[in-house]
């Protein structure tokens, strides 16, 4: 049995994030003590490398708990399916790396895109999904997003980072302030607007994940400086 203390030494989650994987049921300890700490045997360790291998293929946390939560779950046919998306994702960037250093050799003239085609990865992503089932909530983000191009994705991130880049600016506010309550309307709104429908369900477990999940902790405190994800989690806590 490990602590969470070792755990985390082990796989390089934070303890923060163990913490709140057990909060939602996605990853419980096998055991608590008295004491109330927490320990991990190895079938728990299993489940977790399974849990950041669904997190490294960009699999929302929700989703995963669904998709690991079914019945008939078989996590050596996950791993196969794992384990097949990451080749596939290995060899596009060997195909980009062996593009980029022929555009090195030959000039940024040449008119090839063929490396940048996801369409291989995105079939095989759509049947494993299919298979391994997937949110509502997912779904109508499917639905909604799946006419847009890159430049129209990229301007609907950019949009949804400069409300993090306004709550930035009042960080120096208490989160439950009038002006730290209108920016977290703003982000609900804005999810609901532009990519599903953002219940104060899901907006909760958002909040979590803006400190919890690092990527997001870090491009959320990149656009409004450091401290920013932390502040509005809990601005969002408070809503």
């Amino acid at each position: 049995m490990k602590t969470v203390h070792q755990v985390s030494e082990l796989t390089g989650v934070s303890i923060r994030t163990l913490h709140y994987y057990d909060s939602i049921g996605l990853l419980k300890p096998t055991e608590v003590t008295s004491s109330g700490y927490r320990l991990y045997d190895d079938n728990a360790l299993a489940t977790l490398q399974t849990i950041l291998l669904f997190r490294e293929l960009q699999f929302p946390l929700k989703e995963i708990g669904e998709i690991m939560g079914k019945p008939d779950f078989d996590r050596k046919e996950a791993l196969k399916q794992q384990t097949e998306l990451l080749k596939l994702r290995r060899d596009r960037l060997d195909e980009l790396i062996f593009f980029s250093e022929k555009l090195t050799e030959t000039g940024v003239d040449t008119m090839d895109f063929s490396a940048f085609d996801e369409k291989k990865i995105k079939e095989y992503e759509k049947e494993a999904r299919e298979k391994w089932g997937k949110t509502e909530a997912f779904a109508e983000y499917e639905s909604r997003t799946a006419d847009r191009t890159c430049e129209e994705a990229k301007d609907k991130g950019d949009l949804f980072m400069e409300i993090f880049a306004r709550a930035g600016q009042i960080k120096h506010l208490a989160p439950d302030s009038a002006e730290a309550q209108a920016v977290v309307r703003e982000i609900q709104s804005f999810i609901t607007g532009n990519y599903y429908t953002c219940t104060t369900e899901i907006l909760r477990g958002l909040g979590q994940m803006y400190v919890c999940d690092e990527r997001m902790k870090a491009n959320i405190d990149k656009a409004g400086g450091e401290g920013t994800a932390e502040f509005v989690s809990k601005a969002i806590g408070l809503y």
